[in-house]
Order: structure tokens, then sequence, then C-alpha cells
């Protein structure tokens, strides 16, 4: 297909730039997969909307401070670094910027609470003096702007720092810089497992009270894991989708998942997937216990066999994500939905409302 298929227009102003006072105060706009016209309710309406003996899958994913801001030891020029996938030890994956080219072997001091609490002091940003930082060092160049990079601590002690020193990876469309509030909101109550760099959030607008409901309604919950890397991110730069390639993420469904995955099958219930980022766990492993990566990319056309609805936000034009759902309902009616949704004034992407098709 054209990638151009997958393109809606958006009006800047309905992307969501922070979000609700509340979590589950979102609307929530309800699209039945096969046919039927779409319903406006709310995220608190999920109890009222989903069967006794559903069972929801969400992704405990925990969105680190992945971020580092620095400089090179020994010129000064600015350098930005992501970390993406830990490889082991102290060494890293990561993503970089810099003021000019980074090599092999180079130093990077990497700021730490000094820069970040003097970004909003009188005159703008202050300078932090040289050895005031940590060390990072660059220990191998890789095609696509990929670095490996051997960062100052392991264990503990790695979490510790990055708290102290990395930034929330926020979406590009977010024009804030990340604040408190963004530490606390950028994470879904079921977050767990560090290591993403964005978050999965359909199950951002969750909350103990709201799960609560849904267990006396006698829908259940379990979660599993895949840690959303920055290609969901990405634009995708080719012409027809069967020339894109999906980065790989990280993925692990447990024993009990599994089982409880089994079990509401065998029982006629359905498995509603909170997020695309559970969707394709399931779809990618059928549900089955184990760890491992996914590249799956999902378009028109696939056949769905682990998944039987979907909880998501909406989803950025012509974007990868944008053409999962798409598949999950058909093109025309995601899009005629998408179309109603700007006509009424929904708000969109990470911070946005929802969308439940089932």
């Amino acid at each position: 297909m054209e990638v151009a298929d997958f393109d809606y227009p958006l009006p800047a102003g309905l992307i969501a730039q922070a979000p609700l006072p509340e979590r589950d105060a979102s609307r929530l706009l309800v699209l039945p997969r096969r046919e039927g016209p779409p319903q406006h309710r709310g995220v608190r309406d999920l109890p009222e909307l989903l069967r006794p003996g559903d069972l929801m899958v969400a992704n405990d994913a925990r969105v680190i401070p992945a971020r580092l801001r620095g400089r090179k030891a020994d010129t000064g020029g600015k350098v930005e670094l992501l970390l993406v996938e830990p490889l082991g030890g102290a060494d890293w994956l990561a993503l970089g910027q810099a003021s000019k080219p980074l090599r092999a072997g180079a130093q990077v001091e990497v700021f730490e609470n000094f820069v970040q609490n003097s970004q909003n002091a009188p005159g703008g940003s202050r300078i932090a003096p040289p050895g005031s930082g940590s060390f990072v060092q660059i220990v191998q160049i890789r095609s696509g702007g990929q670095l490996v990079v051997r960062l100052p601590f392991e264990g503990d002690a790695l979490w510790e720092f990055l708290e102290r020193a990395g930034e929330l990876p926020l979406p590009p469309y977010i024009e804030h810089k990340p604040s408190q509030q963004d530490r606390e909101r950028y994470q879904t109550v079921f977050a767990r497992e560090r290591g993403a760099v964005a978050a999965p959030t359909a199950g951002l607008h969750f909350t103990p009270t709201l799960i609560e409901a849904l267990r006396v309604r006698n829908v259940q919950f379990v979660q599993i894991t895949l840690h959303v890397g920055p290609g969901t991110f990405l634009p995708v730069r080719v012409q027809r989708t069967e020339d894109h390639r999906m980065h790989s993420e990280r993925y692990s469904v447990s024993p009990a998942a599994a089982e409880a995955i089994a079990r509401t099958r065998a029982a006629g219930g359905r498995v509603i997937a909170v997020g695309t980022t559970a969707l394709r766990t399931l779809e990618a492993s059928q549900g089955r216990a184990g760890s491992g990566a996914t590249d799956l990319f999902v378009t028109p056309g696939y056949d769905f066999r682990a998944a039987d609805g979907l909880l998501t936000n909406f989803h950025l034009p012509k974007s990868t994500l944008f053409m999962l759902v798409s598949a999950f309902a058909g093109l025309d009616r995601v899009k005629a939905a998408y179309a109603e949704a700007v006509a009424r004034r929904y708000r969109f992407f990470s911070y946005g409302d929802a969308m439940l098709m089932i």
C-alpha cells in the first residue's frame, strides 16, 4: 500500500500538550470493528462497555529518563544521547547528536542536577564547571546515528544516576521541556519493568479506581512487557509500506500471563489489548510465555489471531501505529472515525483521548 493512504488532516491545536487533571477523565470513541456507527463515551464507561470474562492485557514497561545532555570532554561541544537498549554490563545502545561527529573513544561529560536545576534561573541556563559531571565513553559508532556507549554506573547505581541526570524522552510533538508532572503522568499505573523510552500511552488512562470497577464487573487484568523504542516516533520515509522496516523491541510474556490468556479464550472471553504495544506483543508471541524481540509491522490485510479488542490513543498520520489500527478495524472505518474525532475536537496523541475497537 502507499504510505500516503494513511494520511489524514489534523489541526495542530488538537495535539494534547499536557494530560488532563484526572487520568480516567478522557473521552472514548467506541468503534465496532466490523460494522455500525461509533459511539462517543468516556474512559470511565469501560465497565459498561466490556463483558464479564473479558481480559485486559496491559504493557507494564516503565519509561526511563533516557535522554542525557552533556559536552565533549576535550572540546566542550554539545552532545545529546538517547539510551535505547542495554547490551550488558555498563554498555548501552544509544542514539547520538553532537555539534560535530562523535568518534569511538570520545568521553562525554554528562551533567546532573546542576544544569537541570538552573535551566529556569534568571538569565537562562548556566554552564556547569568542568569536571562537575559524570563521564560516558563512546565505545563504537554504528550506522543510522546509533552508538554503543559505556555508562559510568551499572545496576541500581545506574538507575539512580539516570534519575539524577536523565530527562524523560517526551515525544517530539510535545513542545514543553519535561517537568516533574511529566515524570509522574507519562508513566502508567502498571509501570514496573524499566527500559522503555516511550510510554505505552493507552495505559495512561487507568486509575486504581477504574481498575477496581472493571474487576467488580469480572473484567480481569494481566501484564506483559514490551520495551517501547524510539522507532515509535520515527516517520515512515518510504512511499510503499512494504519497503519500511520496523525497529526491533524486546518483549516478555510470563507463564502466569500466558495461562490467563489461554484460560480466557477457553472460557469464551475476549482478550483486549491495552495499547498497540500490548497488541504487537500478543501477536508476536501468540500469547505464549517467553521472551524475545519483535519487529512485527502490521498493515491492512494482517490476520489478527491473539487479540479480540484494542484500547488505544489516536495516532499520527502516516505512522506505523495508525497503520496498525487501520488493519485492526479497516482503513476506511478508521479514517472515518478519525474524521469524526477531529470534528468533535477529541484530543490527539500521547496525552490525548482514547479509542476502543471491539
